[in-house]
């Protein structure tokens, strides 16, 4: 019998774009070593992998995503303009759903809390009730990407604008161990950069070509080519990242976790969702290297 057999665990997954395919990996290693998750708070893809594996589906997802590639990113993707973001996400959403299919969140074996943010009240959104995509689909709202999703009647988007590692909503939790999986780490300098997409893959081009269209309302004159603009895209992604390190080290330090898993921010670009296969396995040998030494 394992050491760990039966004790319980408050999981913290934080948001990182592609970045949290780690969180699967972080999760297999802990099921695979006696620990019990009886409690998730998650933001953005933190909500998405988190509960997708409350729901009991997490191996359907990890086998639908690592056979994605480039290709099969944008063919989910469905692109609106003007409405507050590049992709409205229903096609992305009904994809989950009939993978992993519709269930609420009281009635999941796990508890769990998706947490988006209300950004005309300032405030985070904690959501533990209710359709599991909706919640989700809420709490993965990220500007200028996905669309603000109407929530009860209310416009919210990333919960990582305000809280990139949702600590709080595990508080009055009555577990033996708390720990998160922060996205945001330091960058490795062994880690291989992350790339921008590149337009010369078949489906990349009109992709690329939208982008500069999105981006040409913001300035008096018409971008010069498709490149200038996806490295407009990579600035974005890079300050988010940066703003979310930011925030992410600020809660760490007000509320400290009992032990945290962290992947660094450069391990692959926020879109590399082509890339399962490594950060699945990176997720994993992190969490080793996190909890492989506890008694």
């Amino acid at each position: 019998m394992l050491d760990n057999e039966g004790k319980k665990l408050s999981l913290v997954l934080g948001s990182g774009g592609a970045r949290g395919l780690a969180h699967i990996g972080a999760i297999r290693w802990l099921d695979e070593h006696g620990y019990r998750i009886a409690s998730i708070s998650g933001c953005s893809m933190g909500a998405l992998v988190g509960g997708i594996y409350a729901a009991g589906k997490l191996t359907e997802y990890e086998q639908w995503v690592r056979q994605i590639d480039r290709r099969g990113i944008f063919s989910i993707l469905d692109f609106s303009f003007g409405r507050g973001g590049l992709v409205k996400g229903e096609r992305l959403i009904a994809t989950l759903r009939e993978l992993v299919g519709e269930t609420l969140i009281e009635e999941l074996p796990i508890k769990f809390t998706a947490v988006a943010a209300d950004i005309v009240r300032e405030r985070e959104v904690w959501i533990n009730a209710g359709p599991l995509f909706d919640a989700i689909r809420a709490s993965i709202s990220m500007p200028l990407f996905f669309t603000p999703y109407s929530y009860n009647g209310v416009m919210l988007v990333d919960g990582s604008i305000f809280d990139p590692l949702p600590i709080a909503p595990t508080f009055h939790d009555l577990t033996d161990l708390t720990v998160a999986v922060n996205l945001n780490g330091p960058f490795d300098p062994l880690a291989e950069e992350p790339a921008e997409v590149a337009p010369a893959v078949t489906g990349l081009a009109a992709f690329s070509e939208s982008i500069q269209q999105f981006f040409s309302g913001f300035k008096d004159e018409k971008p010069e080519s498709a490149d200038r603009d996806w490295g407009m895209f990579y600035v974005l992604s890079q300050s988010l990242d940066a703003m979310h390190g930011v925030i992410t080290r600020q809660k760490l330090a007000a509320h400290p976790p009992d032990l945290v898993i962290t992947i660094p921010r450069n391990a692959c670009g926020m879109l590399e969702f082509d890339r399962a296969d490594e950060m699945i396995e990176i997720g994993y040998a992190k969490a080793q290297q996190c909890l492989g030494g506890r008694p």
